[in-house]
């Protein structure tokens, strides 16, 4: 019995080192350029499996054999910046001062439904955009068709007084601004894409102009199909058919991974050629916290979730798939307050996620 204990536990710290391995590919994936290497760079989509296998480590090996805690612990101090970004924990911060600004991006799912806003049949998502409080409004899939149209919107939101929608790609999907502020101008950015965008709005903030570029970036196209080949790939665990599945959802996973990375370039480039002194790059990224597209722009701006959210802040929540994909990035010279992903609403596929920011960083 002695041997079989020790054979156990050379397995289980074997199989430890795989998962530490594996933790540490995936943190560090984000560094990987999608164009030269786009299957290593989607390894972050992974990387909370690996986060929790080398928690459970760590907790069990503390409790079974202290000695080997110290894998997984060196582990996750190699990964301590993914981690961070991917789980921050802030507590309840400071309060917001009152000339502090709230912007909200949501991935609207065209408005939830396509029906018209009264008081006997309210839209969930025009009412929740109502009572939301926020000085800047940025929406994606923007799309208004059926028995809701623009102007039921326009009309709902009129408390805005200024407004923009620009139509991206091919059909109605668009992306819409609603702001307290003057908009001074609205320049969409270039770059290849068919259903997806990016427009960069010049608004006048007292005596000063911040820029804010609101973002619906390509894609992974899952659908329930694919949600499907995942469960048939863990029922048909080894199999053939689960090895040609994989290797179709990875393929699908790394080509969107490719296209967003050439986006991803250009709203660096939109943000390194600001000329403005305050920038909010926002919206729904369609990548996740460990991704090339999040670690360029975080080259030149702070993510508001992590210096101001706590816990995993999941904002898309539909096809058994759970991410916080959407985000609001800001220039290092503005200070943010509070951060919310807010899941009390389920009107759209997504969380809407707000911020208090500040144009003075008060430090």
């Amino acid at each position: 019995m002695r041997y079989i204990g020790k054979l156990l536990g050379y397995i289980l710290l074997a199989f430890n080192v795989v998962v530490a391995i594996l933790m540490v590919v995936s943190a560090y994936s984000a560094h990987v350029a999608p164009l030269a290497h786009p299957f290593w760079s989607c390894a972050g989509l992974f990387f909370p499996i690996f986060l929790f296998g080398n928690f459970f480590f760590l907790l069990f090996w503390l409790l079974v054999y202290w000695k080997y805690a110290w894998l997984p612990l060196i582990a996750l101090l190699v990964c301590w910046n993914a981690v961070r970004t991917y789980f921050p924990i802030n507590g309840w911060g400071e309060q917001a001062p009152e000339d502090a600004i709230k912007i909200l991006s949501y991935n609207t799912q065209a408005f939830g439904e396509k029906s018209p806003h009264t008081k006997r049949n309210p839209n969930d998502v025009l009412t929740y955009l109502q009572n939301c409080d926020a000085d800047i409004i940025c929406l994606q899939e923007y799309i208004w068709g059926g028995k809701l149209k623009k102007a039921d919107i326009d009309n709902a939101l009129r408390d805005y007084k200024y407004k923009h929608f620009q139509s991206i790609g091919k059909g109605l999907n668009g992306l819409g601004i609603y702001s307290r502020y003057p908009i001074l101008s609205a320049t969409p950015l270039k770059y290849k894409t068919n259903r997806n965008g990016s427009v960069a709005y010049r608004i006048k903030v007292g005596n000063d102009t911040l820029l804010v570029v609101n973002n619906h970036l390509e894609s992974f196209k899952i659908h329930e199909s694919d949600v499907e080949i995942v469960q048939g790939m863990v029922a048909e665990l080894g199999s053939e058919k689960q090895l040609a599945d994989g290797w179709k959802l990875l393929n699908k996973l790394a080509l969107a991974t490719a296209i967003r990375s050439r986006q991803a370039d250009v709203l660096l480039k939109t943000v390194a050629d600001a000329k403005e002194k305050y920038v909010v790059v926002c919206g729904d990224f369609n990548d996740s916290p460990i991704s090339y597209t999040h670690h360029v722009l975080h080259e030149k701006l702070d993510d508001a979730f992590v210096e101001a959210g706590n816990g995993f802040g999941i904002s898309y929540h539909e096809h058994q798939l759970f991410f916080r994909i959407d985000h609001i990035l800001l220039s290092r010279n503005m200070k943010v307050y509070d951060c919310v992903v807010d899941n009390t609403t389920e009107a759209s596929d997504h969380y809407p996620i707000w911020c208090y920011i500040s144009l003075d960083n008060h430090n």
